[in-house]
């Protein structure tokens, strides 16, 4: 792939990630299911490191955590390395150890989901924010409901991937 190829596919990618973006920043975050919403941008950094592997998976997870980071009040940091270090994770699982699919992506999306809960709980602990049972109860929601708009985030990213994936452009 050219440079100028290399260019428009990932500007491809950002526009298939403006509608996620909008969609939970926007919507979702305004009308809570279950008393929680769902993290559509963790969602789509692991769908694009699944599909683009690892070196790429790092780099849209870097991206999508600089946006996190400053599109969400509050937000600091941390999801910049945690979504960089998912990307690289998600995209080596994806290139070597699972399928390039849906089935691979779930997996890896259920595993970064399960760490990034466990971080909230161990902080929620250390700073005593809630009872145990109640920081579980709010995670396991939160994992389900994302989980539940997987298939969405992959659909929109798997599609970009068969027109622009890899070298497709070349």
């Amino acid at each position: 792939m050219t440079r100028q190829d290399q260019i428009i596919k990932w500007l491809i990618y950002t526009l298939g990630l403006l509608p996620i973006w909008i969609l939970d920043a926007f919507l979702l975050g305004r009308w809570p299911v279950w008393g929680v919403k769902p993290n559509l941008l963790l969602l789509a950094a692991v769908s694009v490191a699944v599909l683009e592997g690892a070196k790429a998976g790092g780099g849209f997870g870097l991206g999508v955590g600089l946006l996190w980071a400053i599109g969400y009040p509050g937000a600091h940091g941390l999801p910049i390395l945690f979504l960089t270090a998912a990307g690289l994770l998600a995209g080596n699982a994806g290139q070597y150890a699972l399928t390039q699919g849906y089935a691979g992506c779930l997996i890896c999306s259920a595993a970064t989901l399960a760490v990034m809960e466990g971080i909230h709980i161990l902080g929620g602990l250390f700073i005593r924010m809630a009872p145990l049972s109640v920081m579980l109860s709010v995670a396991g929601k939160e994992f389900l409901l994302t989980l539940l708009w997987s298939p969405l985030v992959f659909l929109i990213f798997w599609l970009i991937f068969r027109k622009v994936g890899l070298d497709k452009l070349a």
